[in-house]
């Protein structure tokens, strides 16, 4: 039995550079491109701009490289923790004699788990049709009356206000509040659409959001949400996110706005333009009852010229022939007249709409707060004048020359104010204080009181 392995020339010796040079090849040609799904962590960004790190599940981890001409292009900024989902091919670094990975491509792994389902939901509802443009519904030429389903507090619900009072002030706007995304907020948009649409108030319905995440506009991506919208009875405008953002809900409904403005402005004409349109058919109105007038005229003098005889017949045509003038004419009159009316009505309503009376309203409220702001300034500086006064006439009441006006004296020898008999001796000079002097008196006696 053989105790070792005898070495023979003829076998191939690599060296260790050859060796790694023959793995790198044998890995790269088994696994050109591969999709690998982990963890990040030691994420190092060094000044070069490369990222590296590795990337780990609960049993291994694998040292991965992504250089800078390609993490460019990557969405989010990753840290250690993150779940990835990594495009990327398998090299072998010969020199350490270590396996890596060198990355393409990478995104957040939920992202890509939403985007999948997002997919799978967009290929079932066209394979049933709810994308088909048969059945949507055109929107109304002017809707008088829109619902907008879409949070109270954001950002797109402002705008889209804005835009119909800046385009068509007229326009009844309804804000049916709803959460927009989060838990339970697909079901809450749902609710707040089925009972816009079965009051049957509207001419119609706006559903929307501000921009975001997939993840954020998940709530536009439900597939009860979206049956709802393609069941509904009323015109819906999808304006959820930005000009870039798709959701299921903006496929199935019957018009996809960019945003929500752009919402605002499909359902509401431009006031500018439809008073050109109005004045235009004003007076294409008018032309056109002008030629009728002409025509008839003509007509009548053709006629009238015909009926010459007998004379009584002649007659009585002529009356009818002026009876049906008379009445053709005011009855044109009367037309025009009614749409001169109405053009005033529209203008009226119009001009009733114009921020001027509100701006009155504001000056006159100003100027009741300038008065009240006076009226309390002088208030205030009363007080403080009846203050001051009081204060003086305290002072006067404690003050020594006020006691010196009622006939006393302040005794003072120096600048020590005498208070006993003790406080001087015979023939010492002391000044006494009245209320218009001093006194150089000399001290010839004392004598106690007690």
């Amino acid at each position: 039995m053989k105790k070792f392995t005898t070495l023979h020339s003829s076998e191939p010796t690599f060296s260790v550079s050859e060796l790694n040079r023959q793995i790198q090849q044998l890995l790269e040609a088994s696994l050109p491109w591969i999709m690998v799904e982990g963890e990040i962590s030691n994420l190092a960004k060094p000044g070069s701009g490369h990222w590296y790190f590795s990337l780990k599940d609960d049993r291994a981890q694998i040292r991965c490289a992504m250089f800078k001409g390609k993490n460019v292009a990557v969405k989010f900024k990753p840290k250690d923790g993150d779940l990835v989902r990594l495009r990327a091919r398998v090299t072998f670094y010969g020199a350490r004699g270590d396996c890596q990975l060198v990355v393409e491509g990478m995104e957040a792994a939920g992202e890509g788990a939403l985007q999948a389902a997002f997919e799978r939901l967009k290929l079932q509802m066209q394979a049933e049709g709810l994308f088909d443009p048969a059945h949507k519904k055109p929107l109304p030429p002017r809707p008088e009356r829109v619902a907008i389903v879409t949070s109270a507090k954001g950002a797109a619900v402002r705008d889209m206000v804005i835009a119909f009072k800046r385009r068509f002030p007229l326009t009844e706007l309804t804000i049916l509040p709803t959460l927009v995304q989060g838990e339970g907020a697909a079901a809450n948009i749902r609710r707040q659409l089925e009972r816009a649409d079965v009051s049957g108030h509207f001419d119609a319905i706006i559903v929307g959001r501000g921009g975001g995440s997939l993840e954020d506009l998940w709530s536009f991506n439900d597939e009860a949400l979206a049956r709802s919208i393609f069941n509904a009875k009323t015109p819906i405008v999808s304006a959820v996110g930005h000009e870039v953002d798709f959701t299921i809900a903006d496929f199935v409904a019957d018009v996809r706005a960019a945003t929500p403005t752009a919402a605002a402005e499909l359902l509401s004409p431009d006031v500018k333009n439809l008073t050109q349109q109005i004045t235009h058919f004003e007076h294409l109105f008018t032309r056109r009852f002008e030629q009728t007038l002409q025509q008839n005229q003509q007509r009548l003098d053709f006629l009238v010229r015909r009926i010459r005889h007998p004379k009584e017949r002649i007659e009585q045509q002529q009356n009818r022939l002026n009876q049906t003038k008379d009445g053709l004419a005011k009855a044109i009159q009367q037309q025009l007249a009614q749409g001169s009316i109405r053009s005033e009505h529209l203008s009226q309503r119009l001009t009733s709409a114009s921020p001027a009376k509100h701006i009155v309203t504001k000056q006159e409220r100003i100027q009741a707060l300038e008065s009240r702001l006076k009226q309390a300034l002088s208030y205030g500086v009363s007080r403080k004048q009846d203050r001051f006064a009081s204060l003086v006439e305290k002072l006067n009441l404690v003050s020594p020359l006020n006691t010196l006006s009622r006939g006393y004296a302040i005794a003072s020898h120096g600048k020590t104010v005498i208070r006993s008999t003790q406080d001087v001796s015979k023939n010492d000079q002391i000044q006494v204080r009245v209320q218009d002097g001093i006194l150089e008196c000399e001290v010839t006696d004392t004598k106690s009181l007690s």
